[in-house]
């Protein structure tokens, strides 16, 4: 797993060991920042269930202007420390190693608001659901926020609209897909 473009580009990134974690394969990492990269200049960015990092460093290889990293395993948040030390990235960045419910409580004790929050949950265990319904309503968002969920292709998303938000884009790809979304 590499950084695809921007600053740290060609940059191998490590990842944690076992099955805990599915790194976003990079031809689907690609995609999905070929769709963000008009977003993604000097934006706040939040990356939820963060894994290696590897999604939030490429959103600040490309010039996202800072990036927030939950991650609540132990190995996971030292192999983005480790990924951030790697690409030169780690002044633009905080690695918080909490539950994503927590970690959501204290950024909005802080007074962070983000720009793109992106979260890939463990599948089917309705944790983007969960998460949507905490960040309806929370200052952590704004109108322009742009959401993007990574979850299975069988997910469920027909509570989106009652929930408050509304689908601008989906990509699907083989095993999964990305839900683009902001609030109404």
């Amino acid at each position: 797993m590499r950084v695809i473009s921007g600053s740290a580009r060609r940059i191998q990134l490590k990842t944690v060991e076992g099955m805990g974690t599915r790194p976003t394969t990079d031809r689907i990492k690609e995609t999905l920042f070929n769709i963000l990269q008009p977003e993604l200049y000097r934006a706040r960015f939040l990356d939820l269930f963060s894994g290696s990092g590897a999604i939030g460093i490429e959103a600040l290889s490309r010039g996202c202007g800072m990036a927030v990293f939950v991650e609540n395993d132990r190995e996971a948040t030292a192999c983005i420390r480790e990924n951030l030390e790697r690409t030169k990235l780690f002044e633009t960045a905080e690695v918080m190693q909490k539950d994503v419910f927590a970690a959501l409580e204290t950024l909005e004790k802080e007074g962070k608001s983000f720009d793109i929050i992106f979260m890939d949950p463990p599948y089917d265990r309705l944790f983007e659901k969960k998460v949507l319904d905490r960040l309806s309503g929370s200052a952590l968002i704004h109108e322009e926020t742009l959401i993007v969920v990574e979850a299975s292709l069988k997910t469920d998303f027909s509570y989106i609209e009652d929930s408050g938000y509304k689908i601008i884009r989906e990509k699907r790809y083989k095993t999964n897909k990305h839900l683009f979304l902001t609030i109404k």
